[in-house]
């Protein structure tokens, strides 16, 4: 078994290692063409903004590397130093029901996660996302923030693990098939439940307020015979200066929300390009689609995990003392993530796919590809964007296309409907 132990830790010394290798490429590409300013951003951007851009590009690609290389080693020293096992047998000298054992065995593993990444998050919000002039949140609010995230979190993972060991311990043959039907209800109910719930716990939410915007919104909503129950923006100015906007929700409570600091920066046109495009994904089933998708791998992925943790293969392989239900689950976590590391590019790549159709769909809606356009650099300009990524990093990395990218197809897009009219 141990040479098999030396397979698998090589293997996620080559993932691990791959991963750098595209920052690398990523800071090396920027390096060379970071100070050139593109020509769909001339007269947007200048030269000092354009250096912000690289230096906030750098300086979180620097960041991740660190916080990534502290969690590698922690994780290597956890699996393959003997912590694992240690843990693993202090939970089962505890002799406790198997249900309880199992949330001790998962809760606290959450929560030693959670707490190693505080000093991380505390860094990168209020050192990083201050010094570009991102970070609005106080630290009373981040507290509170950290609080609240905390309880949620620990109420929902309690109820879908004691959930879950709940089936395997009634149905030990089909558990899986009733596991995965347990999380596809989860995510249906959260898709239902977090915009009234959880996001107001977070956020004020209110009716978007200008009368001329909403009589645009009620137009663009006529158009596609669609009803949302509501236009919201949120107050996410009380955190950050970025700017976004979002589809939440699935069937009568789907809604669009904007971030107060979206509506502060752009015109009534842009914000309708916005809405536009999140109406597209909408319109094309790609919410639909993703769920199809990621719930058929799921379904997969769950009956292959229940035929590998019949055995002992993974304790074993581990040398792991005691072969726990709870610590196979871990074991074949790991290596689901080094399998599922070359699929990422393909599954970015749909996503992709699916912005760009959003663009069409949104310029065709509002007849302004204009707007659409100017709306990419203002909130690429914004939120201080890399406008000039690797193309295999972006492969690997961006569930956008890059800015650049979307504006000239949606420019080519323009010249061949202009054609298509002018014969």
């Amino acid at each position: 078994m141990e040479k098999y132990l030396i397979i698998v830790f090589i293997l996620y010394l080559l993932v691990t290692v791959a991963g750098y290798w595209l920052d690398y490429l990523n800071l090396s590409h920027l390096k060379k063409y970071g100070a050139i300013v593109p020509h769909a951003f001339q007269g947007y951007i200048d030269q000092n903004i354009l250096n912000k851009t690289r230096d906030y590009v750098v300086e979180n690609t620097k960041f991740k590397i660190v916080s990534s290389v502290f969690h590698t080693i922690l994780l290597i020293v956890f699996l393959f130093g003997g912590l694992l096992n240690l843990y693993n047998s202090w939970i089962v000298s505890l002799e406790l029901p198997f249900i309880l054992s199992g949330l001790v065995f998962f809760l606290l593993l959450f929560y030693g996660e959670s707490l190693l990444s505080i000093p991380f998050d505390l860094y990168h919000t209020f050192k990083i996302e201050n010094k570009y002039g991102f970070t609005t949140t106080t630290f009373k609010l981040w507290i509170t923030d950290l609080v609240k995230s905390f309880i949620i979190s620990t109420i929902l993972v309690a109820i879908l693990i004691s959930t879950g060991l709940l089936i395997i311990q009634k149905s030990p043959h089909f558990w899986w098939l009733w596991v995965w039907c347990l999380f596809l209800a989860f995510g249906i109910l959260m898709m239902y439940i977090y915009p009234y719930i959880i996001e107001p716990l977070f956020n004020k939410v209110t009716p978007v307020e200008d009368e001329s915007l909403r009589e645009g919104i009620r137009n663009l909503m006529q158009k596609v015979g669609l009803k949302i129950k509501k236009i919201l923006k949120i107050d996410a100015s009380k955190r950050t200066k970025h700017t976004n906007a979002y589809f939440t929700g699935i069937g009568k409570v789907k809604r669009i929300v904007l971030y107060d600091t979206l509506l502060e920066k752009m015109n009534n046109d842009e914000i309708l390009s916005v809405l536009a495009h999140e109406i597209g994904h909408w319109k094309k089933w790609h919410l639909i689609k993703y769920l199809i998708l990621s719930e058929s791998i799921a379904f997969i992925g769950m009956y292959i995990s229940y035929q590998v943790l019949q055995s002992d293969f993974l304790s074993k392989l581990f040398f792991i003392t005691y072969d726990t239900f709870f610590v196979k689950v871990i074991l074949l976590s790991f290596l689901g993530s080094i399998v599922a590391f070359p699929f990422t590019p393909v599954f970015n790549y749909f996503s992709r796919r699916n912005e760009i159709e959003a663009d069409f769909y949104s310029c065709e809606l509002t007849g302004n590809s204009k707007s659409m356009i100017t709306t990419l650099i203002k909130l690429s300009k914004d939120n201080l964007s890399n406008l000039h990524p690797h193309p295999l990093y972006a492969a690997f990395h961006y569930s956008h296309p890059p800015v650049l990218e979307r504006i000239r197809i949606i420019r080519e897009k323009r010249m061949v409907n202009q054609t298509k009219h002018s014969e």
